[in-house]
């Protein structure tokens, strides 16, 4: 039987499903993206050590002057810029439990 519950719970059960599978390393940490209705978060995560590497938001830059899409792109390219100062050149990618696609996918390729 399908679960009947609001998206945010939808999606909650996506992302439980997909971490099963999906985890980050010290060789190749997680980048776990966050999808707001107004602002789009990513990070860095080393799950083995429990620590964020490197992290970024169109909020903590400042970008609610641009499109939603822009806003993805820059942050995907900010913590992209702030991986490799940590010596981070490959990641596992965590969608979240969000559709590979839209903002999602902008700060991915971005990244």
């Amino acid at each position: 039987m399908a679960n009947t519950g609001n998206n945010t719970s939808n999606r909650s059960q996506r992302h439980r499903r997909l971490r099963a599978t999906v985890s980050g390393t010290a060789d190749r940490p997680r980048l776990s993206v966050y999808r707001s209705n107004r602002h789009m978060y990513a990070q860095i995560i080393d799950d083995q050590a429990g620590e964020t590497l490197a992290a970024a938001s169109s909020l903590a830059l400042g970008l609610d002057d641009k499109s939603q899409t822009k806003q993805a792109e820059a942050v995907g390219e900010a913590v992209a810029e702030r991986a490799q100062d940590e010596g981070v050149d490959n990641v596992v990618f965590d969608r979240g439990g969000y559709d590979y696609g839209g903002r999602v996918k902008v700060l991915a390729e971005a990244a």
